[in-house]
């Protein structure tokens, strides 16, 4: 697959300087993933040419039915014909089961291929990709748009395909029937061509119009339905109503914009050519009527201008099709040139693991790349020892998170550089960067799945024995017995059949089983009643024990325990020191602490 997706690296400007008539050539794109499988194409190409010869034999079989057997009165001759006919009919039969059955393969096989390619491609990406890119016109892209290749390959293709050749052959036989009433037909040519051409560039553009406010309706709608509690709680059900309405009829009337510049395209079509076949029949008919050509040859004759008028029908709807085609393509084609901007590194990679767990944030300025105006860090200089914990305080927006993001390269810095036992972070590759670390975020994401695929996301290849023990270390087995169904129970979309505690206790218990040497915590205990906190206190303690810790920390019962209390203010770092030398030195802290610990203080 990575062969598929280093094929597809051409840069986005080519594709967005396309000229509108040119579009189509992005199909093109589809051959890299077409190629693997070309014994089925070869297939698919000889049931398709034998169809299509079978076919045109049928012309013949009519010959002989007219001018054998009704023209001479003869039922033996009739008898022939018909048997002729009837074997014909048996292998056309044959011969479109097997096209069929290739083509819908190749196409199911090839979307198949694309939606994983592009899969692949997405969870590889920086974060800032999805600052610009909603979730839901992404799923649209791997769901809604690859079901439409499959289509396209595994149906309308194959039909284009098939009727140019029913085309070509029909035409030979109309020259070899004759041909002056072959001309007649060529004549009508042109005036099909020109609606093609016109109307499939109308087509082509509102295609990718079509595809993109579908995504918009699946985003709206996916959003609505995440949020589904908030929408309730503030009785919004109607004005989403409304929106999504808005949403739809938006999409609804592209649509038809679309359908109705087809079928006008088809419809005149249709019109052109069975036109021209009607001036044939009048000829034609003459003809026979004064004797220069028989019953049998007129017949053949309609019987192969209508293929040729039905292939140019059929051609004329696919080139529809394929405008579709192109415009979900490039959509595709999109995700697949976009690069991510976090690289491992092309040569003397250092393995993260064998470094000691110290971490140093140098000189560290940042700007997210939806924000370049505003810094998150500015020249900061922070450092987390190995085997010590480090809470990190500060009003909102003083660039705790970002820290976290930073550490993980989630981005890197526009200047300064990090840190691992001395070795920037950008001399390692990041998936074994991260293997060295484990987050638990205030909320943890759990998965529709059990209670073992989530705390086994930490370790995918750990013993049930494993998970259990982790389970354990974080006080997370006893509820998790009480289950229905224990450690296979199934905990609904995001751990929505859990609590608050529950479900920070399984995250807890995935990155315990993860054992990595730095633990970053975003305070997991903020937003929980006390019976709660008390128990996921009591698992955070076991999972710290010798790890590099770094906290953002929201309570004072952390703040008291920590090493190290870094206070942080609009990216910069104001004060480093214990809890109670901060309480002499650092006024930022004074106020955090009587503004967010004031009823603890009280207390103690």
């Amino acid at each position: 697959m990575s062969e598929q997706l280093s094929a597809s690296q051409v840069t986005g400007e080519v594709v967005a300087d396309l000229k509108p008539d040119k579009k189509i050539a992005i199909l093109f794109e589809l051959i890299q993933f077409i190629s693997p499988y070309k014994g089925h194409i070869l297939a698919a190409f000889i049931a398709l040419i034998f169809t299509a010869a079978v076919m045109l034999s049928v012309g013949q079989g009519v010959r002989m039915l007219i001018d054998e057997g009704f023209a001479q009165q003869s039922i033996e001759q009739l008898q022939q014909a018909v048997l002729f006919i009837l074997a014909i009919t048996v292998l056309i039969a044959g011969g479109t089961f097997a096209r069929f059955y290739l083509v819908s393969w190749l196409g199911e096989r090839v979307s198949a291929d694309i939606r994983l390619a592009v899969f692949n491609h997405v969870i590889t990406l920086h974060p800032s990709y999805f600052e610009t890119n909603g979730s839901g016109d992404i799923m649209s892209r791997i769901t809604t748009d690859t079901t439409l290749l499959q289509s396209i390959i595994g149906s309308s293709f194959s039909m284009a395909i098939r009727s140019a050749l029913m085309l070509i052959g029909a035409l030979v036989m109309l020259f070899a029937t004759n041909i002056k009433l072959t001309l007649i037909v060529l004549l009508s040519v042109p005036f099909i061509l020109v609606p093609i051409l016109f109307y499939g560039r109308k087509v082509r553009k509102l295609s990718r119009k079509s595809q993109d406010s579908m995504a918009d309706v699946g985003s709206y709608a996916g959003e609505a339905i995440e949020h589904i509690k908030t929408v309730q709680s503030y009785t919004h059900e109607q004005h989403e109503r409304h929106a999504f309405g808005e949403e739809v009829e938006k999409a609804f009337q592209i649509g038809r914009s679309r359908i109705k510049q087809r079928a006008t395209l088809i419809a005149g079509v249709i019109i052109i050519v069975f036109g021209a076949i009607t001036g044939m029949l009048w000829v034609g008919g003459s003809d026979v009527i004064q004797g220069t050509m028989s019953g049998g040859d007129l017949g053949a004759f309609v019987f192969y201008a209508i293929l040729v008028a039905s292939s140019l029908a059929t051609i004329s709807e696919v080139l529809g099709e394929l405008q579709r085609a192109a415009g979900a393509t490039e959509r595709l084609i999109e995700i697949l040139q976009v690069e991510s901007h976090i690289l491992p590194p092309v040569k003397n990679t250092i393995a993260a693991k064998n470094l000691n767990a110290e971490i140093s944030f140098q000189q560290v300025s940042f700007n997210y790349p939806s924000r370049p105006d505003q810094a998150a860090t500015q020249t900061l200089n922070l450092t987390a020892k190995q085997g010590k914990v480090l809470a990190l305080v500060g009003p909102s927006g003083a660039g705790k998170t970002t820290l976290f993001e930073l550490l993980q390269r989630f981005y890197d810095p526009q200047a300064g550089k990090i840190t691992l036992g001395g070795t920037d972070i950008r001399q390692l590759d990041p998936k074994d960067l991260r293997q060295q670390m484990a987050l638990v975020p205030q909320q943890p994401a759990l998965f529709s799945s059990d209670v073992f695929h989530n705390i086994r996301y930490g370790k995918p290849e750990a013993s049930d024995e494993e998970v259990i023990a982790a389970a354990k270390k974080a006080h997370a087995h006893e509820f998790i017995s009480q289950l229905p169904e224990g450690y296979n129970s199934f905990l609904g979309e995001r751990g929505v059949r859990l609590s608050g505690g529950q479900r920070q206790r399984i995250a807890i218990a995935r990155a315990i089983l993860k054992d990595p040497h730095i633990l970053l915590l975003d305070e997991a205990t903020s937003a929980l009643d006390s019976e709660s906190e008390h128990h996921v206190q009591q698992a955070l303690e076991e999972l710290m024990r010798g790890r590099t810790t770094i906290i953002i920390a929201h309570r004072l019962s952390t703040i008291k325990h920590a090493d190290h209390i870094a206070v942080l203010d609009q990216g910069q770092l104001v004060d480093i020191g214990d809890h109670q030398s901060l309480l002499q030195t650092c006024d930022l802290y004074q106020r955090l602490v009587e503004l967010q610990f004031k009823q603890v203080i009280a207390s103690v």
